[in-house]
């Protein structure tokens, strides 16, 4: 019987009859080209018929053992290849392998100058797994783990952003029950707690092995170069103490290795925390800070200013916080609920008998993305009753670059009867071109000019030549931060149309407001000005 290495009776014949059809062939093609070679070649014709009959049988039974030998030499040596760069039991890279993009990382962010990230995390009470159910159970459970962390990554795209050149994002088996992650370019070490954060929620969930989901939480370190070490070795070894150290504490968390970054950083995600909560239990606060006509002296408008009252650490600065809602997104939803405050509250002023003046409400860049942004303006008009007129919504310059959006946009808050204003004009994108263009209402002339404006030449041409500007262009100019009698009788002999800060009044809470708004008060009443300019 034949072994299965070697071909059938059959297969055997045909190899042989092709051959000979092929020499004879060939024989046949020589003779027509070289016939003066036809002796020579007739009494080779014996010969060719012998080697087509043996050179198949030389080439299936002596040959093709050493050729599958060669093969599966191959085979041998790819498996060992693949075996000293990856994990056999998940397939992921395994140190070696991390080590070597993490070299690379480096490599690039030292010349670019960027932070990249080590997320070295462990695996809570992986052992008493094993123990309990089975080491079938626990390696079941660590295949599952790699590949949720290699989707969970695929997907994070959005919080971190990775260059060109930089390797992608490496999830590793160091053994046991280790696993290591690679971030090779982050812009702030707050990229990396995101990241942590999120494969802990995964962590997480259940797990699936074999017939059963199993819970299973993890402890992460993380390092960031450059502060934590500018080597592989460094950033890897800082990276599990970190996570040594998390374990020690209790697990089931991340930590840097830094005691600043992790300190900062905590406290950013603590902050982000209790940002979803104060806008679900109500500690947001709008403060009004009174517009004033410089020609009457009397309240023309309010600007909306919110503030946080956290019921731990007082009255917390927007300065602190709105940064932070806008890189989260929650700038949207709390811009939302100060429309629909701000509107209501300038309705019940109305409803009360009290001066009909301008609700002045903020938008940030992030909000101005939104495509529902005049949807959700129009929506709070509606359901509060105010009239559009009364309404005022500043943008910063920032927004006034991507220009026919802009443009679209703000026609059709023109179109509702919506005026807009440019905040902190002069500091931002500004473009003499976008005044012409731009369906636009007033200027509000930055602070950082008219602090010094009656003292400092430059900056009272700055204020001048924004008044002059506006005026020529038929809109109003608002000056913000005044705060002295001087900085005002300034901008009422450059024929400036509003003022607001603190020398009429800070901003106050709803009711102290109100209260403002029903004495009536002027500016030119107890401020020792006169409502003659120059005097």
């Amino acid at each position: 019987m034949l072994s299965k290495n070697y071909p059938s009776p059959l297969r055997l014949i045909i190899t042989i009859a092709v051959t000979i059809v092929l020499a004879e062939s060939l024989v046949m093609i020589f003779l027509w080209v070289f016939p003066q070679s036809s002796p020579l070649i007739e009494g080779l014709i014996d010969s060719t018929l012998l080697v087509g009959l043996i050179s198949p049988a030389l080439y299936l039974y002596v040959f093709r053992p050493f050729v599958r030998r060669d093969i599966e030499r191959q085979c041998v040596e790819d498996r060992l290849n693949y075996l000293a760069y990856y994990d056999d039991l998940t397939g992921l890279p395994n140190s070696t392998l991390f080590h070597d993009r993490l070299s690379q990382a480096l490599s690039l962010a030292k010349r670019d100058g960027h932070q990249i990230a080590v997320l070295f995390f462990n695996l809570d009470r992986l052992k008493l797994i094993n123990d309990s159910l089975g080491r079938h159970i626990g390696d079941l459970l660590l295949r599952a783990v790699g590949e949720r962390l290699t989707h969970h990554l695929r997907e994070s795209d959005s919080v971190v952003h990775w260059g060109k050149e930089a390797p992608s994002e490496t999830v590793a088996r160091f053994g046991g029950d280790e696993f290591i992650v690679l971030l090779p370019r982050i812009e702030k070490a707050e990229d990396a707690a995101i990241i942590a954060r999120r494969i802990l929620d995964m962590m997480s969930q259940p797990l699936p092995a074999e017939n059963q989901d199993l819970l299973i939480s993890s402890s992460i370190g993380v390092s960031v170069y450059p502060a934590d070490g500018d080597s592989p070795e460094a950033l890897v070894r800082n990276a599990g103490a970190a996570m040594y150290r998390i374990k020690e504490e209790g697990g089931n968390n991340f930590r840097f290795y830094s005691a600043d970054i992790n300190a900062k950083t905590l406290e950013r995600l603590t902050m982000a925390t209790h940002l979803h909560q104060a806008l679900e239990q109500s500690q947001f606060r709008l403060y009004y800070q009174p517009q004033v006509d410089l020609k009457t002296g009397q309240i023309t408008g309010v600007e909306a200013l919110i503030r946080w009252q956290h019921p731990e650490r007082g009255m917390v600065s927007p300065a602190q916080f709105i940064p932070l809602a806008e890189e989260t997104g929650l700038i949207v939803p709390i811009g939302k609920w100060v429309l629909q405050t701000a509107f209501a509250q300038n309705k019940a002023w109305q409803n009360a008998g009290l001066p009909l003046i301008t609700m002045a409400v903020n938008l940030s860049a992030r909000q101005f993305q939104e495509k529902g942004l005049v949807e959700t303006v129009e929506q709070a008009i509606v359901e509060t009753g105010i009239d559009p007129c009364f309404v005022e919504l500043e943008l910063t310059e920032s927004i006034m670059q991507n220009t026919e959006k802009t443009i679209e946009i703000l026609n059709k808050f023109r179109a509702m009867g919506v005026k807009v204003s440019i905040d902190d004009f002069g500091t931002g994108y500004s473009s003499l071109s976008y005044l012409k263009r731009f369906p636009i209402n007033k200027l509000k002339i930055d602070q950082s000019f008219v602090r010094e404006s009656s003292s400092n030449p430059d900056d009272a041409a700055i204020v001048r030549a924004i008044i002059t500007l506006a005026h020529t262009l038929k809109l109003e100019v608002i000056a913000e931060g005044v705060e002295t009698e001087a900085q005002c009788e300034f901008l009422r002999a450059q024929d400036c149309d509003e003022i607001q800060g603190y020398l009429f009044s800070k901003p106050l809470p709803a009711g102290e407001a109100t209260i403002l708004l029903g004495k009536k008060k002027s500016l030119f009443l107890g401020f020792g000005l006169s409502k003659q300019k120059g005097h």
